[in-house]
């Protein structure tokens, strides 16, 4: 019998598989009720064994269990159609990935070996991760900044209850594919602001 664990991860990845579905350009002419069984007949089909394993679970044990702050996004993502996207939840995205896309230019180096320090042993309760943790998701609350809370928390949570098999509290945080989305969207954003800079001073100019 699967226990918590695998069952938990396996509906990580699945709702990374029914997140991708989005991205299909046919899915944006669909009413929000053929929407929302579509995205409940991926997820399903994600998690049925065809032959030893299901997809969620090839994909699982590729990539490993996603983090809380991944989940987190992938859920915001899939809810977005029914619950909206204001400017102030735009924000707190961006909010939320500048913070994933710094903190994994930081911490991805040093933890491959780039310096004497590995800031992936801090990970394992060190107590000045936890306390700097703490202030952010305090100044991110005060600032009206709640994804960012949120994911601070719910991250600390699951570590504390020690919801995946693992014991390191980045890996509740951070991995990898959440910190290639960041820094390809920070890319991205930054590019486009640029573009509308160079567009607006080229209309400025013009006499």
């Amino acid at each position: 019998m699967a226990n918590l664990t695998d069952l938990t991860g396996l509906a990580g990845v699945a709702s990374a598989i029914a997140a991708a579905a989005l991205l299909l350009p046919w899915t944006i002419r669909l009413t929000q009720p053929r929407l929302a069984a579509v995205l409940g007949t991926v997820f399903v089909l994600s998690l049925i064994p065809f032959g030893a394993l299901s997809a969620a679970a090839y994909v699982r044990g590729i990539t490993g269990d996603l983090s809380i702050t991944t989940l987190v996004l992938l859920w915001c993502a899939l809810l977005r159609p029914w619950c909206g996207c204001a400017a102030s939840g735009t924000e707190h995205r961006r909010v939320l990935l500048v913070l994933i896309a710094l903190c994994a230019l930081a911490f991805y180096p040093m933890a491959l070996g780039a310096g004497s320090f590995d800031p992936y042993r801090l990970g394992y309760g060190n107590p000045l991760l936890i306390v700097v943790l703490l202030l952010i998701a305090l100044a991110a609350w005060f600032r009206k900044f709640t994804l960012v809370a949120l994911c601070i928390a719910l991250a600390t949570l699951a570590w504390a209850g020690g919801w995946y098999e693992s014991s390191n509290l980045w890996d509740y945080l951070l991995d990898p594919f959440v910190a290639i989305y960041a820094l390809a969207a920070m890319m991205i954003f930054g590019v486009k602001r640029l573009s509308k800079s160079r567009l607006r001073n080229q209309l400025l100019s013009i006499p």
